[in-house]
């Protein structure tokens, strides 16, 4: 068997790293290089394919409507399925419009994630060392020409504008969007927003601006371009978003599907079924447990749906059922600290607490 060993492998220049198939690995670019979480729309926790008219459809994307719902978000909207899909993608998330509406100046309805600061603080934002950042996406709509969308800061200061073209109604087209690093304004590197990548589908005048370059407030569609929602019956198909380091569009990131579940659970989780917990005596009518999470959220969750507990301590002779969420005290490391509302008085001792319930499930966020 033949081998090869070198320390570099560069073009015939001799100055660069050559490209393999068309793509030129570098450390930006390899693993780790998408920001987006569930880019390829494959996990869908809250809605299991349903449809929705507003907030979160498929995890980490959400939308937001300042007027009266006419849009509704879902996973593989129009069912469509096998070579009516972009190469390597099985799932995508649709818009679909109602009954279309005039679009006033003060309107605004946008479909976007949000980028945990701790996930771009590499690319200097905010700094003479800002880098530059590729938006790459496939897209589909029925209505073809100029769409627009911004990336946008922690608390709407700084914002740039992008358009795209759609060149063929109900075609899927991969589009790539080159923005330069912003040097000016506050980008956060913690746990908190860090960049906000945006789709416009209706905003009003107040809430668009020329495209291509950054600039104060926040912005979020070009001036001249589609408003979706003006429209009856549009469409907007959008799968394999990216945005990594770069000047160029790397391929997709397809990453495994327990890795991008963990992604999507840093942010919120659903749990259902039994779940059998040690606690104790928290003070009157209240009982303290952990409640163990499989992946560390990004901060302390609220919970919703948390009915449904009974509580049984070592020696039998106090026991509650149909127990409620009282509070969430903290979360440390994947445990949640709760206390829940208890229907005795409990004494100084160690309890079992089990959620027996196994058809409605326990949510936890911590969505930015």
């Amino acid at each position: 068997m033949s081998t090869l060993a070198t320390n570099a492998i560069t073009d015939a220049s001799g100055g660069n790293t050559a490209s393999i198939n068309g793509y030129t690995p570098t450390m930006s670019n390899m693993a780790g290089r998408n920001r987006i979480i569930n880019g390829d729309m494959r996990i869908d926790q809250r809605n299991a394919g349903a449809s929705v008219s507003a907030g979160y459809s498929v995890d980490r994307f959400s939308s937001y409507l300042s007027y009266t719902s006419n849009l509704t978000y879902q996973q593989n909207a129009g069912g469509l399925t096998g070579t009516n899909l972009p190469n390597g993608f099985t799932n995508y998330l649709g818009a679909t419009v109602g009954t279309g509406r005039t679009v006033s100046s003060g309107d605004v309805g946008i479909l976007f994630q949000v980028i945990e600061g701790n996930n771009i603080s590499d690319l200097g934002w905010g700094t003479s060392n800002a880098q530059t950042v590729t938006l790459s996406f496939w897209v589909r709509s029925s209505l073809a020409g100029t769409h627009s969308g911004s990336l946008v800061n922690n608390g709407d200061s700084r914002s740039y504008v992008f358009q795209f073209s759609i060149n063929s109604a109900n075609t899927w087209e991969q589009k790539s969007v080159t923005i330069v690093g912003d040097t000016s304004g506050t980008w956060l590197t913690n746990n908190g927003k860090g960049i906000t990548v945006l789709f416009n589908m209706g905003s009003g005048s107040s809430a668009l601006k020329a495209a291509g370059s950054w600039g104060a407030g926040g912005a979020y569609g070009a001036t001249g371009s589609i408003q979706l929602c003006a429209t009856s019956g549009a469409t907007f198909y959008i799968t394999g978003v990216q945005l990594e380091a770069g000047s160029v569009a790397t391929p997709f990131e397809h990453r495994q599907y327990g890795q991008e579940l963990a992604l999507c659970q840093r942010y919120y989780q659903s749990r259902v079924g039994y779940n059998v917990v040690m606690g104790s005596r928290y003070s009157t009518n209240l009982l303290f447990f952990s409640y163990a999470l499989p992946v560390v959220m990004r901060t302390t969750p609220s919970v919703s749906n948390a009915s449904g507990w009974s509580a049984l301590n070592t020696t039998a002779s106090e026991q509650s059922a149909a127990s409620t969420l009282n509070t969430v005290i903290t979360s440390t490391g994947g445990n949640v600290d709760v206390v829940i509302n208890s229907s005795f008085n409990p004494a100084s001792y160690i309890y079992f607490i089990d959620h027996y319930s196994t058809s409605v499930p326990t949510l936890f966020s911590a969505e930015l």
